[in-house]
């Protein structure tokens, strides 16, 4: 059987095939990591640590001459999208009640439910997709988007700058092993391929780590309503980005619909933000189960949509088994 082969030539594959299997596991069989305990609990609920040692690995694989262009990339997508995100929640803040829309087709939309779902990448999703998709540098942008990480940007977004204190040393453990990875592979050429082999097989134990953490469930609770949010965070957020990545990042937009998504991470914003600023507890369920729809639908359909852009803005290529690098040496001549 040529279950590689096909998973490659699934948008995203790597990623999205795991992570949808993942979303099943906990969908019908939610105690099932409780149920096995041990490695397999750790295969179902280690998403920080496999995400860790991918970071490392990932580090290893960047060359310090292409510091510069990561440096670029990362903070072009970060600034562009905590600007859409703050732009998108003043007109919010405009148009809908604090307490969320009562009913209809849009019931339980708030202003909460649309800064945490568009302020937040999902970088593990995003650098997986670019792996495949784009060079190592784009791929290792996700660096600065640990930054939007928790609930600080969503509340300076939300003008609660002043109640929530942002740790550096927070910011700092989330770069940490990338940066230490990226130490040893420009010291020593042979740990960069030993590390650097490692980048590919582990996506799929995180894509499925992160897929276990979505219960499927969560659409038809909330409705068209997180649907249609989750299109509207690729719409509102991709066409920004997709411009900032062609004329300010360098690339020719694959990044910045890549980039595009609702992060895992977001779906805990609300109820963090709601512990913080009590005036929004009433909307937290509706914008919890929204967030979570949210990033259910960008998980599926941004690997889908890079895939198209991808090939159309490098038509010819097969990128099921594309050497990134190959793409720096063709923009490079051109």
């Amino acid at each position: 059987m040529k279950i590689k082969e096909f998973t490659e030539r699934v948008p995203g594959g790597l990623m999205l095939v795991p992570l949808i299997l993942g979303a099943l596991c906990k969908t019908f069989a939610p105690d099932a990591g409780k149920y096995f305990g041990s490695f397999t609990n750790g295969l179902i609920t280690g998403t920080v640590p496999i995400l860790a040692v991918w970071f490392f690995c990932m580090g290893a694989t960047i060359d310090l001459r292409a510091t510069g262009v990561v440096l670029r990339k990362s903070g072009t997508l970060l600034v562009t999208k905590i600007i859409v995100a703050w732009i998108a929640t003043l007109i919010a803040a405009r148009f809908l009640p604090e307490s969320g829309v009562a009913g209809g087709l849009f019931a339980g939309l708030s202003v909460l439910a649309i800064t945490a779902s568009m302020d937040m990448t999902n970088g593990g999703l995003y650098a997986a997709v670019m792996q495949q998709y784009g060079s190592k540098e784009e791929a290792s942008a996700f660096v600065l988007m640990s930054i939007e990480s928790g609930p600080l940007v969503s509340m300076l977004i939300l003008g609660a700058a002043g109640v929530a204190v942002f740790e550096p040393r927070l910011f700092v453990g989330a770069v940490l092993p990338f940066l230490i990875g990226f130490a040893l592979g420009n010291l020593d050429t042979d740990l960069r391929e030993f590390f650097g082999r490692c980048v590919h097989p582990l996506i799929p134990f995180f894509g499925f780590a992160l897929g276990s953490g979505i219960d499927l469930n969560v659409i038809f609770k909330t409705g068209l309503a997180g649907i249609l949010l989750g299109f509207g965070v690729i719409v509102v957020t991709g066409i920004p980005l997709i411009l900032a990545d062609k004329f300010i990042g360098g690339g020719n937009g694959t990044a910045g619909i890549a980039a595009s998504s609702t992060a895992g991470a977001a779906i805990a914003n609300p109820t963090l933000i709601g512990e913080m600023i009590p005036r929004f507890k009433p909307v937290v369920p509706a914008a919890t189960a929204l967030v979570a729809t949210a990033c259910l639908v960008t998980a599926i359909l941004v690997p889908i949509l890079t895939a198209m852009w991808a090939k159309h803005a490098n038509p010819g290529k097969d990128f099921a088994d594309f050497d990134p690098a190959e793409l720096d040496r063709t923009e490079a001549a051109e």
